[in-house]
């Protein structure tokens, strides 16, 4: 399911398809590792919802909710929700 990277909640994965900012801005998310291709973690958003914290590449990074709009993401399926069936069966297992 391909979506705006502002529209994803927190704590969701995704995989940058474009970026399609203005040249500039576009220029300076690519240099700051949003490449296509690229997971991404929606980390947490201000009180009032901008900026947004992502984390990639090994570093968290902080955008506005403006510039991630511009951003073109798939959405994956959840970490947590994915590893959570694998633990719990881990426990109770004799």
């Amino acid at each position: 399911m391909s979506c705006a990277l502002a529209e994803l909640p927190v704590g969701t994965h995704a995989i940058v398809r474009e970026v399609s900012s203005p040249r500039a801005l576009r220029r300076r998310l690519l240099e700051l590792g949003l490449l296509p291709g690229t997971r991404v973690e929606v980390v947490r958003r201000a009180p009032l919802g901008d900026p947004i914290e992502l984390r990639l590449r090994g570093y968290a990074l902080s955008i506005r909710r403006d510039e991630a709009a511009t951003i073109e993401v798939e959405q994956l399926a959840s970490a947590r929700g994915a590893a959570a069936p694998a633990a719990v069966a881990k426990e109770l297992a004799p």
